[in-house]
């Protein structure tokens, strides 16, 4: 396909890093002091040349094919207070991050309109929103693989969450203190210290910063599935998590780590993990081997690809 010019927001960094491999120009939105959100090319992520900050205010003038939302507020407000009534007529996907959060079941999708193509980032999002008659596919995460080699000479788990004391049970805050009681666990994440941890680890240096670690823990009760966990399979890391949302798909116990809805048990597991380094490894190379066939960033660029071909083909055809 044609080399597409899409315009975009600075929402997870992470994720953006991995959308933009594919081979397209993004224009990414900017506010002056880049608040939360409007970040544009910003940050210590290593962005290719492919990634254009684009200031607010020059938004109306730039030629664009594409418009990929990731948030509400970008959908309802950004795109009326800063696109001209041209670009608001081009194809748009929805990028959906996260489940629904004001009830798991009977919340309706933001994205009503039919000629809106809404991208769920697990099956598990899709199943718990309601879409009405809005297109949706899924499209699962995609990671670079990075370089570090698992070693799991620490005998301690690693806890990668942002903001987890402040985002509270849905993050697992309440699971990750009382594990914590029992189990040598380092916690990094933006506002880490706020809850007693190490604080944040440059995206670049966390692959080798947490493969040092036996085993990574993950205690969310509800959202995505996280980039960092994924990150850490990629290593050859053993995965203990909570058998909820899209991790439950991803994990299969006593094979590639341990998953379950009892953290008590999950707590014994970790024991098992510690005193077991041989253990700990097998489980990881499992991980490893799971990471590298479902998350590839070759198959996320290419299932990128055929959503932005599905959107302008079908925009094509109808004018």
């Amino acid at each position: 396909m044609r080399r597409l010019k899409i315009l975009t927001w600075h929402t997870h960094g992470s994720y953006l890093l991995y959308l933009t491999q594919a081979p397209h120009d993004f224009y990414v939105l900017s506010k002056p002091g880049r608040p939360a959100g409007y970040g544009g090319r910003c940050g210590h992520m290593p962005w290719g040349d492919n990634v254009h900050d684009l200031p607010v205010e020059e938004a109306k003038r730039q030629p664009l094919d594409l418009i990929v939302f990731q948030d509400d507020p970008q959908y309802l407000d950004d795109q009326y207070e800063f696109l001209s009534a041209a670009q608001r007529r081009l194809p748009k996907i929805y990028l959906e991050h996260d489940p629904p959060r004001e009830h798991p079941v009977e919340s309706r999708h933001i994205v009503t309109d039919e000629d809106v193509l809404v991208v769920h980032c697990t099956a598990f999002n899709r199943l718990m929103w309601d879409n009405g008659r809005s297109p949706t596919r899924v499209i699962d995460h995609g990671v670079i693989a990075p370089r570090a080699a698992y070693s799991g000479e620490l005998e301690r788990g690693l806890v990668v969450i942002n903001h987890i004391a402040r985002r509270g049970r849905r993050l697992g805050f309440d699971i990750f203190r009382h594990a914590r009681k029992n189990v040598p666990l380092d916690l990094v994440g933006m506002g880490a210290e706020e809850a007693g941890g190490l604080g944040e680890i440059r995206h670049a240096d966390l692959a080798a910063f947490a493969a040092r670690y036996r085993f990574f823990f993950n205690p969310i009760r509800y959202t995505s599935m996280g980039l960092a966990v994924i990150e850490a399979m990629m290593t050859g890391m053993p995965i203990v998590a909570l058998a909820t949302t899209e991790m439950a798909s991803v994990i299969k116990d006593g094979v590639n780590g341990f998953i379950g809805t009892d953290p008590e048990r999950l707590v014994e597991c970790m024991h098992v993990l510690l005193s077991d380094h041989k253990l700990a490894k097998k489980l990881g190379e499992e991980a490893r081997r799971t990471a590298f066939e479902r998350f590839d960033i070759r198959r996320f660029v290419a299932d990128w690809n055929d959503a932005f071909c599905e959107v302008t083909r079908v925009r094509a055809k109808a004018a």
